[in-house]
């Protein structure tokens, strides 16, 4: 993509521009219910708008009709349906498409319209209209020409962000960035039970188990007023982690099976992946069955870079619980099918960047100071044959750069053909995005007091670091400039952001250095 423009900069308007309280439908439409003839509830367009997933000629449209939001979304239990516009400008006076599509209420009233048919590497302006009332306006854009060489690719990273723990006031630096992408490698909500002594509390009672209390809490954390702006300021691509279901969950096996059996874990799963994709913009390839749904997926960004987006939960094995069982050459993170639709893909790829979206850290986190090792086994350090053997193919990839999230902290590092040899060879580089607000304000002296001895058991870390935030990436065909840009607290709706450090991955030179 080409580099930001001065006007690319300005966002959008959010306002809803109520237009009148017209009947909502016509008699009948297609599907399991009737078509209200009321009108529609005031202000149905409370969780905004978003894009995703941009293809050189196509997008994902998103929104969700939720007039009363935290109470199952407010909506007749009828078909509605939503007009959508896109515009080659914010005045939408050159539509160049425009459309019908069925909110209907088994999807949660959530609209997914796939565009196809636009011209490559340009910003789109879109909005809705439902009973007469106009959503806000968003902003998106294509991704370049699939030939494309060149050019400039400008991508957030995003990860972890829990609405107990502080406001997503990371977000409101990142839209004054602009970037192209938002990339969210997981944790979009957290499953976790209301607390009174939170600096925001969950709505309900409990921890989400049905398809009504995931959807109350995917529309609590959409209303963030600066989560909602960056959404509707740029294109999406997500994946969820474990925290959209239940800590620590792998394949079937949920954190705690002694107190969730496996039926009742399975509607869990049922119930947590369509909540997810009614309100992620996402194409209908994953569109979940029953307790299954398909994230993995690729990108193309001209010939620039390839970016696979990576599902490192439901493939899974359970946990392991040693050092030995984090060696079994049985240990899979990503399943024999997801495993070779990678390296396919990594082997074939034209692009000069190929990067790997994995939810989960992939270099070694060495916990214990001194002789031996001390993994946490929910990372890659738990499936180590499965991790090494990757990181050997890295070695024939170009530029493989891996994006990751999960530990709530900043940790940046050379990728190693074998962590266990100092003298292994670099083979890749790794971006662990901090969390947006997890873990809230941390303590900066008792984080260096914890990790600063680590250091030298580590050697491959590049930079650590305990603030919330998010990376920001300039690619270009020479190399990728990458900001550590991080806030001063989320415990206060507003913030004063900072970049406290600036690295560089050389094109055809793995590893990752501090500017």
């Amino acid at each position: 993509m080409t580099a930001p423009s001065p006007d690319r900069r300005r966002f959008l308007a959010a306002g809803a521009a109520v237009l009148g309280a017209a009947a909502c439908a016509q008699p009948w439409l297609p599907g399991t219910a009737r078509a209200t003839g009321r009108p529609l509830p005031d202000s149905p367009f409370t969780l905004g708008v978003t894009s995703g997933d941009p293809l050189p000629d196509g997008i994902v449209l998103w929104t969700r009709l939720a007039p009363d939001p935290l109470n199952g979304g407010g909506m007749p239990d009828a078909v509605c349906p939503v007009e959508w516009e896109l515009a080659e400008d914010e005045r939408f006076r050159r539509t160049v498409r425009r459309g019908i599509a069925q909110a209907r209420p088994e999807l949660g009233h959530s609209v997914h319209v796939d565009v196809r048919g636009l011209r490559p590497d340009r910003p789109y302006w879109y909005r809705f209209r439902a009973g007469g009332q106009l959503s806000p306006a968003g902003r998106t854009r294509t991704a370049p020409y699939a030939h494309q060489r060149g050019g400039a690719l400008r991508v957030a990273l995003a990860s972890c962000q829990n609405w107990q723990h502080g406001y997503f006031t990371p977000y409101a630096d990142m839209l004054a960035q602009d970037p192209d992408l938002v990339l969210f490698v997981g944790d979009y909500i957290y499953e976790s039970a209301p607390t009174s002594t939170a600096v925001r509390r969950h709505e309900g009672e409990g921890e989400p188990y049905t398809l009504v209390e995931y959807r109350n809490r995917y529309a609590q954390y959409r209303t963030d007023p600066d989560l909602a702006a960056m959404h509707a300021s740029a294109p999406w691509v997500v994946t969820f982690d474990d925290h959209e279901v239940d800590n620590d969950w792998a394949g079937e096996v949920p954190q705690d099976p002694d107190k969730q059996s496996h039926d009742a874990f399975v509607a869990r799963l049922t119930a947590a992946f369509q909540a997810y994709w009614e309100h992620m913009p996402v194409r209908a390839s994953a569109v979940p069955h029953g307790p299954h749904i398909r994230m993995y997926r690729r990108l193309e960004f001209g010939r620039l870079a390839r970016l696979n987006v990576l599902d490192t939960r439901q493939f899974r094995t359970d946990q392991a619980t040693t050092q030995q069982g984090a060696e079994a050459s049985s240990m899979t993170m990503l399943g024999a099918g997801q495993k070779r639709w990678l390296l396919d893909g990594l082997h074939g790829s034209p692009a000069r960047w190929n990067l790997i979206a994995s939810q989960i850290m992939m270099a070694e986190t060495d916990l214990l100071p001194g002789d031996g090792k001390l993994w946490s086994y929910d990372s890659w350090d738990g499936y180590q044959v499965e991790r090494n053997a990757l990181l050997a193919e890295f070695a024939g990839i170009r530029n493989p750069v891996v994006l990751s999230g999960d530990r709530h902290l900043t940790m940046i590092s050379d990728l190693k053909e074998d962590f266990a040899d100092p003298d292994a060879g670099v083979v890749g580089a790794e971006f662990v995005g901090t969390s947006v607000s997890s873990n809230g304000d941390q303590d900066e002296v008792a984080f260096h007091a914890q990790w600063d001895p680590l250091k030298a058991d580590n050697p491959h870390w590049k930079m650590i670091d305990c603030h919330r935030g998010y990376h920001l990436f300039d690619i270009r065909r020479d190399g990728i400039d990458a900001q550590v840009r991080v806030v001063d607290s989320v415990v206060r709706p507003q913030a004063t952001a900072r970049t406290p450090a600036r690295l560089r991955v050389e094109a055809d030179e793995p590893g990752v250095h501090v500017v």
